[in-house]
């Protein structure tokens, strides 16, 4: 069974496709900003914790993670890269890809997936498939 671990879940769409995979994974951590969200996963995913700030995680991942996780996946804030938006990158308050790759880099896991918006191709991808890199991570 793989340990999984779902940062900025939303309602948990990254565990819900898995689990209708043959991937054989356990969610062991998901974390959301918004309650709503927050209250979806725990109906569908009874007895998993769930957190609120990823950089409350990223500071202690001790607290939170047990063991080195198989998969982290993060559909981290896109309103920081959304052509929809103003576009600020990394000067947006919402940008947290950095307390993402802060804790990569602690807790080390097999393999990380993450989604944005269509606008993050041109305006920041490049920096976070270099962080990737130099954390010895193949990038797609």
């Amino acid at each position: 069974m793989r340990e999984h671990i779902d940062l900025c879940s939303g309602i948990g769409g990254f565990a819900l496709g898995f689990s209708w995979s043959s991937l054989n994974t356990t969610p062991k951590l998901f974390c959301d900003t918004e309650e709503w969200c927050r209250k979806v996963i725990a109906k569908n995913f009874p007895n998993v914790p769930i957190a609120n700030d990823v950089k409350e995680i990223a500071h202690d991942p001790k607290r939170f993670i047990s063991e080195r996780p198989d998969i982290l996946t993060s559909g981290y804030p896109c309103q920081p890269f959304s052509t929809s938006g103003k576009r600020l990158g990394t000067e947006d308050p919402r940008h947290i890809f950095p307390y993402l790759h802060k804790l990569i880099e602690q807790i080390r896991p097999t393999y990380c997936v993450f989604e944005n918006v269509y606008g993050h191709i041109s305006l920041g991808l490049d920096e976070v498939l270099f962080a990737m890199e130099s954390l010895n991570y193949h990038t797609r």
